[in-house]
């Protein structure tokens, strides 16, 4: 099958990584925007492949999603059989209910939009609360959600022999039990009372912490605060040390010097969002998925 990979300038290194895994060729997205904010985007083939894959992880979601929605018709009316999305990071996953009255199910809504868009939404660690599987908000036979635990973990293991593991909340397990079996290292997962976007209590697991060199472990960094206040409660512990590894490095605002702050050594991130603390690198995983997607068209 006659395969190739778009891109946009500031993913150019995880998507070139994958196209090589993949033995396609990887092609840049030109975009241009107007003074009244209209984008033009602009490839740089007039024939597309049968088989497009489009890589765009979805941090500051709003403008990539009208760019895929440009992109995906486009690609349609010039004839392109079998549409991949592969996004590292799923936007618009958190809102999986109406938690307060008219409020819009923006999981259910969005997850629509890319069904009826591709054929295959490929992404790592999607934010899913009250559901068990990515379909169940992507309904395509092929909405795959693989993990950045696992390669996490091999780091965490390599920087930070016999560390204990810990995830700063309650949704953490899932991903710090599954790196710990990974690395074969001890861990926990602290309990976290939520006040508000930026306001949480955290009570640290029933562990011997003093001494020991702490990991947070979790699939995403957002606000900071909840990893900050986790590891206060550690090095006031007696830890010995914290570091932080997140499989999605989005740092909002002033999270990262608010986690630095709060004593944290290093920070880990996988390239799921392009961010200087990117050390573990998806596309074989990526690859190995898009792999068998691929083989079956």
């Amino acid at each position: 099958m006659h395969a190739a990979l778009l891109y946009f300038d500031e993913e150019a290194h995880p998507a070139r990584r994958l196209a090589a895994a993949l033995a396609i060729e990887a092609q840049r997205v030109g975009r241009h925007r107007f003074p009244d904010d209209e984008l033009c985007l602009r490839l740089p083939v007039e024939e597309l492949p049968t088989c497009l894959v489009i890589y765009r992880s979805l941090n500051h979601p709003n403008d990539k999603l009208v760019e895929l929605m440009l992109l995906a018709r486009h690609a349609r009316e010039r004839g392109v059989e079998h549409l991949v999305l592969v996004a590292p990071y799923l936007a618009y996953m958190r809102q999986d209910m109406a938690f307060n009255p008219g409020e819009l199910v923006s999981q259910r809504l969005v997850g629509g939009f890319l069904a009826e868009s591709f054929d295959a939404v490929v992404t790592v660690d999607p934010h899913l609360h009250r559901i068990e599987r990515l379909d169940q908000a992507v309904p395509l036979r092929h909405a795959i959600a693989l993990s950045g635990a696992p390669q996490l973990a091999v780091t965490i293991a390599e920087r930070r022999h016999e560390a204990l593991l810990l995830g700063p909340d309650a949704e953490s397990a899932q991903w710090v039990e599954s790196a710990a079996r990974v690395a074969g290292l001890d861990s926990g997962v602290c309990t976290k009372v939520r006040h508000g976007d930026r306001d949480v209590d955290i009570a640290l697991p029933d562990l011997a912490i003093a001494g020991r060199r702490i990991v947070l472990l979790d699939d995403i960094a957002s606000s900071g605060r909840t990893l900050a206040q986790a590891a206060q409660r550690a090095l006031e512990a007696g830890a010995a040390s914290v570091d932080v590894a997140v499989t999605h490095a989005l740092f909002a605002g002033d999270a990262l010097s608010v986690i630095r702050e709060a004593g944290v050594g290093e920070v880990w991130s996988t390239d799921t969002i392009a961010h200087e603390s990117n050390v573990v690198f998806m596309a074989p995983v990526l690859a190995e998925a898009l792999s068998v997607i691929m083989a079956e068209r």
